[in-house]
C-alpha cells in the first residue's frame, strides 16, 4: 500500500507515525513544502520573546530523524501543485522548480491554514509580518533582534494576538493592540474578555477596541497605522493577527467539495468527496457536536486525533468515525490563565438556541492555604435539561483542568448536575472541599431548578432604574470599592430586621460580591413572602468587570 501525505506539521506527521505503526510494509511519502516538519507550532511566540532560548527545543523531529524512526520517506521543500483524483496521481515540484508525478494507493491533505493579509495600503512593508510558520519565526526574530523594537503594534486581539503580545512585552517593546471587535478572544463572552482587558491595561498594554485599520505608512523611521477613527499609532513593528482561513487551494484545483465554511468536505471518516482522498487538521470543516452545523476548528489537539483516527482508516479502510471537535483552547496572558470550551453565550444567542447561564468567583485552592488566587468560570446550558453547551475560565492557577472538566462532560453530553458528581482530588494546596467546578455546577443546577432564579448585568443595563429595587447586601465597607447606582444598602446579616425597608410592589434584584451571599438573601425574601426576586448572577465582581470603562 503506498501513501501520500501532503503537510508534515501536526496531523501530517501524526498520520505517517501511525501509518507505520500499523503497517511495517507500507511505502509513505511525506510531502512538506516547508523546510521543517513536526516541530511546535503553538511555541513560535515564546521563542521570540525569549521565554523558550534554544531555537532547536522547538523541533520535535527534523526530517531525517522522523525519516529514519519511521521509514518515511520526507521530502521537504517539495510542494504539492496539483491531484488527479481518477488517476491517483500528484504532481510535485522540487526545490529547484522541476516537476514530477507520484501515483498513490491513499492520500491525505494536511495543508493547515494560512494567515489571512488583509489588501491594504502599506501592507507590504518591512517591519509588517504574520506568524504562522518557522520562516515567519525566523525573520521576526531577526527583526527585534536588530532593529531596536521599542513600540510594536499587534493588530487582532485573538489567542496568538496576545501570545505575541507578551512575549513582545518580554523584549521591553511597549505594546498595543488593536481589535476590530468590542473585546479580544473572541471565543470568549465579553463579561469573561472583560478578565483580560482590566489585566492587559495593567500590564501597561494601550487597547484599542472597536477600531479599524486602513493603512500603513513609513516614516521618519517609524510605521505609522492610520486607523479609521483617525487615530494614528507609530510602531516599529506591527503583527498581522488578523485570523486564518483553510488552505485549500489545492483541494479546489482538484476539484474536492469544499463545504459552506469554506473547508475541505469531510465525512465521518475524514475522507473528502473523492474515494482514497482524506484530509484533516485546520483545512477541514466538520459539524459542530453541539449544534451539527459545518465547523471550522484551527486548534492542535484536534488536528493530531485526525491524524492518529485517519491513519487507522486509510490503513483498515474506513473503520473509525471521528466524534468532532466543540473547541477547546487556552492562552497564557501576561499572568492569566484564559480558557474556553463549546459555546459561548453570544454564538448561542446567534444560533437562535434557548440557554441559560451562570458566573462564580471561586479561590484556585483553599483559601487558608497559602497563595490562593481567585478563579472565574462561566457555564452556559440549557435551561430545562441542565445539558452543558460551553465553560470559560479565567485565573491564574488550575484553570486548565477545570475546563478540561467540562470539556469532557460537554462531548459525553453531560448536564449541570453532573459536575458534581466529579470525584476531585483535594488536598489544601490544590483545591477546596468544594471545588470551583462543584461549586459552578452547584449554581448552575439552582438556575435549572428555578431555586435561584437570575438576572445579568447586561440586563440591569438596560432596565429602568426606577422599575426595579436594587438591593446590595455587602457590607457598608464594601460599597467604598464601588456599587450599582441605584442600589438600596442592607447587609446580610441585618435582612431579616429589615424587611419592612424593601418595597413589595417591584421585582427585587439582590447583589453582593460574589453571588453567594445574594443567593442567601433570595432564600430569605422569597421564604417571608416576597415575589420576583432574582439574584444578579457574578454578583458586583462580574458587572463591574462588565462595565468598567477602560482607561484609554
Amino acid at each position: 500500500m503506498k501513501h501520500i501525505i501532503i503537510g508534515g506539521v501536526a496531523g501530517g506527521a501524526t498520520a505517517a507515525a501511525r501509518i507505520r505503526r500499523l503497517d511495517e510494509s507500507a511505502e509513505i511519502i511525506l510531502l512538506e513544502k516547508g523546510k521543517h516538519i513536526s516541530y511546535a507550532n503553538c511555541g513560535l511566540p515564546y521563542y521570540i520573546g525569549g521565554v523558550i532560548p534554544n531555537r532547536t527545543n522547538l523541533f520535535l523531529q527534523t526530517p531525517v530523524s522522523f525519516g529514519k524512526r519511521y521509514n518515511v520517506d520526507v521530502r521537504v521543500e517539495h510542494t504539492a501543485i496539483g491531484i488527479d483524483a481518477t488517476e491517483k496521481a500528484v504532481t510535485v515540484r522540487c526545490p529547484d522548480g522541476n516537476e514530477y508525478v507520484e501515483t498513490y494507493d491513499k492520500l491525505l491533505l494536511s495543508p493547515g491554514a494560512s494567515p489571512v493579509k488583509p489588501a491594504l495600503p502599506g501592507a507590504d512593508l518591512n517591519g509588517i509580518f504574520t506568524l504562522r510558520d518557522v520562516a515567519d519565526t525566523d525573520r521576526i526574530k531577526t527583526y527585534v533582534e536588530t532593529c531596536n523594537v521599542q513600540q510594536a503594534v499587534v493588530i487582532g486581539g485573538g489567542f496568538i494576538g496576545l501570545e505575541m503580545a507578551e512575549n513582545l512585552h518580554h523584549t521591553g517593546a511597549k505594546i498595543s493592540i488593536v481589535e476590530m471587535a468590542n473585546q479580544v478572544m473572541s471565543p470568549f463572552d465579553f463579561s469573561m474578555a472583560s478578565h483580560v482587558h482590566q489585566h492587559l491595561e495593567r500590564k501597561g498594554v494601550h487597547l484599542y477596541l472597536e477600531e479599524t485599520v486602513e493603512g500603513f505608512e513609513r516614516e521618519n523611521g517609524k510605521i505609522n497605522i492610520y486607523l479609521k477613527s483617525g487615530k494614528i499609532i507609530p510602531a516599529d513593528l506591527v503583527i498581522l493577527s488578523i485570523g486564518v482561513r483553510p488552505e485549500t487551494s489545492l483541494a479546489r484545483s482538484a476539484g474536492l467539495k469544499i463545504g459552506e465554511t469554506g473547508g475541505i468536505w469531510v465525512d465521518n471518516f475524514l475522507q473528502t468527496s473523492a474515494k482514497d482522498i482524506y484530509a484533516v487538521g485546520d483545512a477541514i470543516e466538520f459539524p459542530h457536536p453541539l449544534t451539527g452545523k459545518p465547523y471550522l476548528n484551527f486548534l492542535a489537539n484536534p488536528a493530531n486525533r485526525q491524524g492518529r483516527l485517519v491513519a487507522d482508516n486509510m490503513v483498515k479502510n474506513n473503520t473509525e468515525t471521528y466524534e468532532g471537535a466543540i473547541g477547546t483552547g487556552i492562552a497564557k496572558v501576561f499572568d492569566l490563565t484564559v480558557a474556553t470550551t463549546g459555546l459561548p453565550a453570544k454564538k448561542l444567542q446567534q444560533l437562535g438556541i434557548p440557554f441559560q447561564s451562570s458566573h462564580t468567583h471561586s479561590s484556585s485552592h483553599a483559601g487558608y492555604y497559602p497563595g490562593s488566587m481567585p478563579m472565574s468560570i462561566k457555564l452556559t446550558f440549557d435551561p430545562e435539561s441542565g445539558k452543558l453547551y460551553g465553560a470559560q475560565g479565567v485565573g491564574y492557577h488550575g484553570v486548565d483542568k477545570r475546563i478540561d472538566q467540562v470539556a469532557l462532560l460537554i462531548k459525553l453530553g453531560g448536564t449541570v448536575f453532573d459536575l458534581a458528581k466529579i470525584e476531585h482530588c483535594y488536598a489544601p494546596p490544590y483545591s477546596s472541599a468544594k471545588d470551583p467546578i462543584a461549586i459552578a455546577g452547584y449554581v448552575a443546577s439552582n438556575i435549572v431548578t428555578n431555586r435561584m432564579p437570575v438576572v445579568h448585568w447586561r440586563e440591569i443595563q438596560t432596565v429602568n432604574p426606577n422599575d426595579i429595587t436594587l438591593l446590595d447586601v455587602r457590607e457598608r465597607t464594601e460599597l467604598l470599592n464601588g456599587f450599582i447606582r441605584g442600589s438600596k444598602n442592607i447587609p446580610l446579616d441585618e435582612l431579616r430586621e429589615r424587611l419592612d425597608e424593601i418595597p413589595t410592589d417591584k421585582p427585587i434584584y439582590i447583589n453582593c460580591a460574589v453571588g453567594l451571599r445574594g443567593y442567601l438573601a433570595l432564600k430569605i425574601l422569597t421564604q417571608h413572602g416576597f415575589e420576583n426576586v432574582k439574584n444578579i448572577s457574578g454578583g458586583y465582581k462580574t458587572y463591574r468587570l462588565a462595565t468598567q470603562p477602560l482607561n484609554n
